[in-house]
């Protein structure tokens, strides 16, 4: 766990760019992240306002499961995730998700 808190990029994994998640942003001020497997609420929040220079109000997890897959007879699952939805304080905006 020693490793999430050196490096706060190791932790956000990807931003989540979806329909529901600019509809996030642009009601409620929050943002949606892929992170790690192993991250919990406090080194997520740490991370995000490092590494954007913001202040986060709220953390809200998931985990997503995997979903089952075939070909042919063949059957198999996706893995998992973990999403992290961080709620911003009014005023604060992440511009990486600007003029998507």
């Amino acid at each position: 766990m020693s490793e999430l808190r050196q490096d706060p990029r190791s932790l956000i994994v990807r931003p989540v760019i979806s329909e529901k998640a600019f509809q996030l942003v642009e009601l409620h001020n929050q943002y949606t992240f892929r992170v790690r497997e192993d991250a919990h609420k406090t080194v997520i929040r740490q991370a995000i306002e490092e590494m954007f220079d913001v202040t986060v109000t709220d953390v809200r997890t998931v985990s997503v499961p995997g979903k089952p897959k075939r070909r042919g007879y063949t059957r198999g699952r996706r893995p998992g995730w973990k999403k992290a939805i961080v709620e911003l304080a009014p005023g604060d905006r992440i511009e990486l998700f600007e003029g998507v």
